[in-house]
């Protein structure tokens, strides 16, 4: 496969990619963390106060995404350079009892994928630790959702990476906090991803026209259609092929970040990237450390829903 990477255009450019061909595995090196360390902003865009707490969650019971350790080496390297985040990784459920929670001002899902019979975390891996009664079991799953909630609605942050968008995706509470559940995926191609509004300081990492990048085009259902969120960035539909045969959509665009207020927190959805590789366009890894301080209340901007 031919790859050229332009660093100073922050564009990802795979010219004889397939549909369907994924990227190679990048091995998690010290030499590769350098890289990103090089890469990374030094400091944080917008004024913040003393550094904040963040739970970086990286457990995962169904698809094993193969960039997740590389994401959380990701977000450590933000955190540190910019001194504007202590991270706390960690894949032990029991994060989410509410005194473990109100540790933190703000919580990371890394790809945190569920199995597909109940697409609930917290049901697997509880179901996995205990041989107790199912309904016991479930309705401690329950419980830790609604302390996540209970969390954000509070005051506190809550980023969701990519697959972390299925971690509760039958859930119809998860969901409206969300803004969306996932619903499916076309293999991985070269997507061009769009600024909703070049203008909101949430995407002024990137040029005006967007980028090429190369991941899953997610499409979503259940919240989604209630467009309860303030877009950031998207794809044009009729771009993306390999489309589920019976929902092709050959127009319109389908969005691919987003934010929304959750009481007196704060909610941002990212689902770029997939691949490690993007980890490489600085503009990039800006937008990840400008949405961690959306999350934790340090940027004042638009949040108008589409809805309104």
């Amino acid at each position: 496969m031919c790859k050229k990477l332009l660093v100073g255009l922050s564009i990802l450019l795979l010219p004889n990619l397939t549909i369907g061909q994924d990227l190679p595995v990048i091995p998690l090196t010290a030499a590769w963390k350098q890289k990103i360390e090089a890469l990374a902003p030094s400091q944080t865009r917008f004024p913040s106060t003393s550094p904040k707490k963040i739970l970086l969650f990286s457990l995962h019971t169904g698809f094993e995404h193969w960039v997740i350790p590389h994401t959380e080496e990701v977000f450590k390297i933000l955190g540190s350079k910019s001194n504007g985040f202590a991270m706390t990784a960690s894949k032990d459920i029991h994060q989410f009892e509410k005194a473990s929670l109100a540790n933190y001002d703000a919580v990371v899902l890394n790809n945190t994928c569920s199995k597909p019979d109940h697409r609930h975390l917290f049901w697997d891996q509880l179901r996995a630790e205990s041989t107790g009664d199912s309904a016991a079991v479930m309705a401690k799953a329950q419980e830790l959702e609604s302390n996540l909630i209970e969390f954000v609605s509070k005051g506190g942050g809550l980023l969701l990476l990519h697959g972390a968008v299925t971690t509760l995706n039958n859930s119809s509470k998860f969901s409206d906090l969300v803004g969306a559940s996932f619903d499916y995926h076309p293999p991985q191609q070269q997507v061009q991803v769009k600024l909703e509004n070049p203008s909101h300081p949430l995407v002024a990492a990137f040029p005006k026209e967007g980028f090429s990048h190369v991941d899953e085009p997610y499409f979503y259902k259940n919240a989604y259609s209630k467009l309860n969120f303030t877009p950031l960035l998207y794809f044009d539909n009729d771009q993306i092929r390999s489309q589920r045969a019976n929902q092709e959509l050959k127009s319109g665009k389908t969005y691919v970040a987003w934010i929304r207020p959750e009481g007196k927190g704060k909610v941002m959805y990212i689902s770029p990237s997939h691949n490690a590789q993007s980890f490489e366009n600085p503009a990039l890894l800006q937008f990840f450390l400008d949405g961690l301080q959306y999350v934790v209340g340090d940027v004042n901007c638009d949040e108008t829903p589409i809805k309104k």
